[in-house]
């Protein structure tokens, strides 16, 4: 069949209709078979909805529900589903293996330790809130699936969806930044010879650090938003993994604290000050919220961990 508006028609509802009409008849489908490209968006709805038919939590990675969606719909039963080569934004995306998160942990970790000026404190604050809120997701993943808390799969895939978007926009931050502070790079490298050229280079320098300060501003917001989802997985998620909270707390805090450090840096001596003004205040309430939200979930993993 064709499918012209998939809003309306989705990819899943159509395979689950033919489902139904052949089981009427008799008859089992044992699969099927995409002609063409597929939306990402299509395929990761298909996923959440058949973990959603499985009571089980959605809030799972990209790749885990775009092979939930292929196994459920039998997209590899003819040949097999290679995402690459079937879904239109893997097909459009350039293939730049020279960005940081495409990077293994460990090449990862010596690139930072490298003389290279990048990937530099905001990278990694982003990287430490991707990885706290990751925490958090994984024990409300725990928590969906936990034996006698079947009730509850719904409020915990709640949370763990929460937890992946923020994970996902965290990841994102970590080469943002260092594109913020290569767009600083460039703009200092700008002739300066003539009036013309040096108002066109305090322009673009000017144009560069406000978005070297929005970036990091960008990444204290996200760190303290995961800490609704750690906080809510330290009080009533798996007790079994309370200590992975914990951890993820500790994180969520040195990412907001580690954004806020290149805040501060990139601020300084920044021409607009009614921007630096707000961002600042904004980071420095921010920071001091998140140390006391931080102590109290600490405190309450510490007494549970103690029980």
């Amino acid at each position: 069949m064709n499918l012209t508006n998939i809003r309306e028609t989705p990819v899943h509802i159509a395979f689950d209709e033919v489902c139904k009409k052949a089981a009427d008849r008799g008859i089992r489908v044992t699969g099927s078979e995409l002609v063409g490209l597929v939306p990402l968006s299509a395929m990761l709805e298909a996923g959440r909805y058949f973990l959603r038919k499985q009571k089980r939590s959605t809030g799972v990675g990209e790749k885990e529900l775009i092979r939930i969606a292929v196994k459920s719909m039998g997209l590899d039963e003819l040949a097999p589903f290679k995402p690459e080569e079937r879904i239109i934004e893997y097909m459009l995306q350039s293939n730049n293996s020279s960005r940081l998160v495409n990077m293994n942990l460990e090449a990862f970790a010596a690139e930072t330790a490298s003389e290279s000026p990048a990937p530099g404190g905001g990278s990694i604050a982003a990287y430490v809130g991707a990885l706290g809120v990751a925490l958090g997701t994984m024990v409300a993943n725990l928590s969906a699936h936990k034996k006698g808390w079947d009730s509850r799969w719904d409020e915990f895939s709640t949370w763990a969806d929460q937890g992946q978007e923020l994970m996902q926009q965290l990841i994102h931050c970590v080469d943002e930044d260092t594109r913020a502070f290569n767009r600083i790079m460039e703009a200092m490298q700008l002739p300066k010879g003539t009036d013309a050229e040096k108002e066109k280079r305090q322009t673009a320098m000017d144009d560069a650090t406000r978005y070297a300060i929005e970036v990091p501003l960008k990444v204290m917001r996200l760190c303290y938003r995961s800490l609704d989802v750690i906080e809510a997985m330290a009080q009533t998620g798996n007790p079994n993994s309370v200590s992975d909270a914990g951890v993820g707390a500790l994180c969520a805090r040195a990412g907001v604290w580690g954004a806020y450090m290149n805040v501060q840096i990139n601020a300084a001596g920044f021409s607009d000050t009614n921007f630096t003004q707000q961002a600042l205040q904004e980071g420095k309430q921010m920071l001091a919220s998140a140390l006391e939200r931080e102590a109290a979930i600490l405190k309450m993993v510490e007494e549970k961990i103690g029980s």
